[in-house]
């Protein structure tokens, strides 16, 4: 397999064109998106676009996944909402710090693999949730404020164009690519909207609408604040509940590219450039963030492969937050809305209905429950443990109700239990149910041949069952242990008896 890490990929040509206008087409979209989310979190407009900026450059260079693109997102912004409104914005600068740095010992200590552990149900029930809460942020674009500070659905002419305009953009985006793929079809329609709208001086709702997007370079600025014991307090939570979050949504996403592109990303490489990303990101004025689906699938969609559209992307939006302003706050809102609700659709996954008649029920609730908190609370990282920890409930039961037993009796009046499945915390019961030390013979061999000793409670179950025998005066013998059982048992002498010589508790015999 290709190093896919190294910053270009030389063992196969790049096709600047497309990484070029993947990167202007991803430009484009990031900047509302990042403009409403700080917005919405009473942020200065720039603090969203230097995040956009920031966060894209650092993660496509040192990231661990070519495609990928990072930038100001919603899912981490949201979760800091509540520290903004009591501490002010030094302490966010001050979180996102702390949350970069838990970020990056993630991918020092290798801890990126984990989200190996994610089921497929769950991988839907985030994406599907994740198209819907795209898609309904696009709807919001359809409100307007009055003179009187309340927000109302557009009315009359002006719905009409935006919904018009709207639609002009999906038709475009969606079927420019039967004519050609030169070009990516996000960014000709994006063009085409402008045209029609400047060229017949249609009055709709622009990017001017939302903010004013001029400024300066980012400056080095250390939060200002106490550096106590009182702070650490207050930023801990809220930092750690960030970085979850943003390393949730970044290693899906990275698993999703992987799966598009037939490539397969570093985990711990992304969860050291996340780190950076949003450690720069607190020194420099930027609300932090992580990768963004949407925006990542515009990217590859519009035939990008490496990094350097990402880093294109980054220089484009600080090239306009110093000097391009005035050209796209005059862009339609219409077009980016447009374009977004295209990449919603494409985010859902369809097949995820296709194969339902064919899931276990455990995985359909798993992928609706996901869906529902993503979409009902915007917690992706919340939605992705509770799916993870019911998959695994699901998963522990059906082994629970895997373990049986086998008996036998030898010519020499040794009874023999034969155990297949696993003994662990969910089948220790039914385990312990399988025995009758009051009525069995004097020698009992459990013969775990089939069977795997997995965790502390069954070697608690061992140790009980082996005190009843031991009760009864007879002797118990474990047989066809595996090394890792052995080391187990031994591990535990210091909770209970095993392998000591003038008991026999546990006899540990050896394998033929």
């Amino acid at each position: 397999m290709k190093n896919t890490t190294a910053l270009f990929d030389f063992s196969q040509k790049i096709n600047y064109k497309n990484e070029l206008l993947a990167g202007f087409t991803v430009a484009m979209t990031m900047i509302p998106e990042s403009l409403s989310f700080a917005i919405l979190a009473g942020l200065s407009p720039l603090t969203g676009l230097y995040a956009a900026f920031m966060m894209g450059l650092v993660t496509a260079v040192f990231g661990g996944r070519p495609g990928m693109v990072s930038g100001g997102a919603g899912a981490t912004i949201v979760v800091l909402i509540a520290l903004i409104k009591m501490h002010g914005v030094e302490y966010l600068f001050a979180t996102v710090v702390l949350a970069g740095i838990f970020q990056l010992l993630v991918g020092v200590f290798k801890w990126g693999k984990f989200v190996r552990l994610i089921p497929q149900p769950v991988m839907y029930g985030f994406l599907n949730g994740l198209a819907v809460i795209i898609f309904m942020a696009q709807v919001e674009q359809f409100k307007v404020v009055n003179e009187n500070g309340i927000t109302g659905w557009l009315q009359g002419t002006a719905l009409y164009i935006m919904l018009g305009l709207t639609l002009l953009t999906v038709a475009i985006v969606y079927f420019f690519p039967k004519i050609t793929k030169v070009v990516p079809a996000s960014l000709v329609a994006i063009l085409i909207v402008f045209g029609i709208v400047v060229g017949f001086g249609i009055h709709t709702k622009t990017v001017a609408d939302i903010a004013s997007i001029s400024g300066t370079l980012p400056r080095f600025h250390i939060p200002d604040l106490p550096f106590s014991l009182e702070t650490l307090q207050i930023i801990f939570p809220y930092a750690l509940v960030m970085a979850g979050v943003g390393l949730i949504e970044s290693l899906l996403t990275l698993s999703m590219v992987d799966e598009i592109t037939n490539t397969k990303g570093n985990a711990n490489k992304e969860s050291v450039a996340q780190g950076l990303g949003n450690m720069t990101n607190g020194f420099f004025g930027g609300m932090g963030g992580c990768a963004m689906v949407a925006q990542t699938l515009v990217n590859l969609n519009a035939g990008s492969r490496t990094r350097l559209s990402g880093i294109i992307a980054s220089v484009t939006i600080l090239i306009i937050i110093l000097v391009g302003a005035p050209f796209i706050e005059k862009i339609p809102m219409a077009a980016l809305v447009g374009v977004m609700m295209m990449v919603a659709i494409s985010t859902f996954q369809w097949v995820s209905i296709r194969i339902v008649n064919k899931m276990p029920k455990s995985d359909i609730f798993v992928g609706i429950t996901v869906a529902l908190i993503t979409i009902i609370l915007h917690n992706l990282a919340l939605a992705v443990l509770v799916g993870v920890v019911i998959s695994a409930l699901v998963f522990a039961w059906d082994n629970a109700r895997r373990i049986r037993a086998r008996k036998y009796t030898d010519e020499n009046g040794v009874k023999y239990y034969q155990i297949s499945g696993p003994l662990f915390f969910g089948s220790v019961t039914a385990f312990i149910d399988k025995f009758d030390p009051v009525n069995d013979p004097d020698q009992v061999v459990i013969d775990f041949n089939e069977s795997r000793i997995v965790d502390m409670s069954a070697i608690d179950a061992l140790d009980k069952l082996s005190k009843k025998y031991a009760q009864e005066n007879k002797k118990l013998h474990l047989k066809h242990l595996s090394e890792d059982c052995r080391t187990m048992l031994k591990n535990a002498e210091a909770v209970i008896e095993v392998n000591v010589q003038d008991d026999p508790t546990y006899k540990v015999m050896p394998e033929k």
